[in-house]
């Protein structure tokens, strides 16, 4: 073994497969390096609601063993990975984050689970996350509090904040997270990471705890472009049981990416929105998350992109709209947890009728986010209010995706800030939703529109990570992968070291 045990946590996933086919290392080292750094570090961090020590032990040593023996295994066999708390996997506790679900263990397997599995991939556990999706911050988890590696008084982002600091920490190689509004691309951002939202359809959605159906995309979170893009390749492709799924096959994810690293974007029109930080349109974004945008641009630019500016100005209507849409259907998916078929039930003791149980089981479920949010949604579908409300947002969405198409009609990919500010204090926001809410600013147009967007690290500001977010076309996700690992390798260039390799190491760390 080449590699020692000890440094096996912060191998990329690409190397990790590399070191595993040639035999280096076995996928019981990887495997308990990443659960020994669990257990020395996730009490700080509280990435995991949940590890499966024993079974991720079990399943690396068949792995192993069928290595031994020379059965034909595929290049990521071997290699950890961590879920997100709503990706239903048969046998074990999935909560979506939520007390309404404590306990439950699924009868069955989401589509991405399976397919995770089926290459050989090694479950660690399920990650933490803001309750049904329903937060920016992961404080409003139902369990626990997960915190940023990069400095543990703030947050890891959210909804999927779990999966950023097992990544960001070392306590998974990669993880998978979900974008409603912007879950994958607003902690990835945060804590140093790429996060790739894939296009609408792409990734079944079979197996996944909904929150907003038309919404609702899983995709990787990885520390470079291209470990996303070959756990997007595995997990990707049609999918019968998702009635939502797109036939059409996205491949060469992993070849782009590659290509991008090259660094040669010539060709390659790049459209920086004008409403996300451009001139006008600066409150509320942080002026070092501004810079390094700028300079991201500007090294686009110096590998040969050409640079224009776009204008989309149904974009600023784009929160507004899509806190009427997700939480309409929201409402409606909830209502299947009721305390009589699965999960929690609270006052089945005799002396309640099945319309208390229901509200005594939804009143101590459900945190206060889901209820305020199911309370909003319920409203704007109520009669005389659907049009005025959820329609009028639809309307919105509608414009949006026609700025996207005329946008594209004269350029490849567009750029913005992932998020408008750096990671912020735990607690500062939890007391005011609207500046909660505003942290999705960015990422959610491409979320209306159902397109793929990726968040790259493109520097620190105040010594805390920030992401550009680049957004492609339906189906062309590997413009994103190909134009971000262009930025990725020219950085690491520049900085002659990853960025990650800047984050401070947490108390207690071997």
């Amino acid at each position: 073994m080449t590699t020692p045990s000890t440094e096996l946590t912060t191998v990329d996933v690409a190397e990790l497969s590399r070191l595993l086919a040639a035999g280096e290392v076995s996928a019981v080292e990887v495997t308990r390096a990443h659960l020994d750094r669990i257990a020395a570090e996730d009490d700080q961090l509280g990435a995991y609601l949940h590890v499966e020590h024993d079974s991720a032990l079990a399943a690396a040593t068949a792995v192993d063993e069928a290595r031994s023996s020379g059965a034909a295994l595929g290049p990521l066999a071997g290699v950890p990975v961590a879920l997100k708390d709503l990706v239903v996997t048969e046998g074990v506790p999935t909560t979506s984050g939520s007390k309404i679900l404590q306990g439950w263990r699924p009868p069955y397997s989401a589509t991405i689970a399976t397919r995770l599995a089926d290459a050989g991939t090694v479950m660690l556990g399920k990650t933490n996350m803001d309750e049904f999706a329903m937060g920016s911050s992961t404080e409003n988890s139902a369990y626990q509090v997960s915190r940023n590696p990069w400095d543990l008084s703030r947050i890891p982002g959210g909804s999927s904040g779990g999966s950023s600091a097992a990544v960001a920490g070392h306590l998974a190689p990669w993880a998978i997270g979900t974008d409603t509004g912007g879950s994958i691309r607003q902690p990835a951002a945060v804590t140093g990471l790429v996060g790739h939202k894939p296009t609408y359809g792409s990734v079944s959605r079979y197996g996944l705890i909904a929150f907003s159906s038309s919404l609702d995309q899983a995709g990787p979170m990885a520390r470079t472009v291209l470990d996303a893009a070959l756990m997007h390749e595995v997990i990707g492709g049609h999918d019968p049981r998702d009635s939502t799924s797109i036939e059409q096959p996205l491949t060469g994810l992993a070849a782009a990416a590659r290509a991008g690293a090259a660094g040669d974007l010539r060709g390659v029109r790049v459209g920086v929105v004008r409403e996300l930080g451009g001139d006008g349109h600066t409150d509320g974004y942080d002026p070092g998350v501004l810079a390094r945008t700028r300079e991201a641009v500007e090294v686009l630019a110096g590998l040969g992109a050409e640079v224009v500016e776009v204008s989309c100005p149904s974009f600023d209507l784009a929160l507004p709209a899509y806190y009427l849409i997700a939480p309409s259907e929201a409402s409606s998916n909830l209502a299947r947890y009721e305390g009589v078929r699965f999960g929690l039930r609270v006052g089945d003791d005799g002396d309640h009728d099945l319309d208390e149980v229901m509200a005594l089981t939804r009143e101590q479920g459900f945190g206060p986010e889901v209820k305020r949010r199911i309370i909003l949604g319920t409203y704007a579908l109520s009669s005389g209010y659907y049009e005025a409300y959820y329609g009028q947002a639809q309307k919105v969405r509608t414009l949006i995706t026609r700025e996207f198409t005329a946008a594209f009609a004269d350029v490849d990919v567009l750029v913005s800030p992932t998020m408008p500010t750096v990671a912020f204090p735990l607690g500062a926001r939890v007391d005011d939703p609207i500046a909660m809410y505003a942290a999705d600013l960015c990422t959610l147009p491409a979320s209306l529109a159902g397109l793929p967007a990726i968040s790259v690290p493109s520097g620190l500001s105040e010594g805390l990570p920030v992401g550009l977010q680049i957004m492609a076309p339906a189906l062309a996700d590997d413009r994103c992968y190909r134009v971000a690992a262009a930025l990725e390798a020219a950085q690491d260039a520049t900085r002659g070291h990853r960025l990650l390799d800047e984050l401070p190491a947490l108390a207690g760390a071997s």
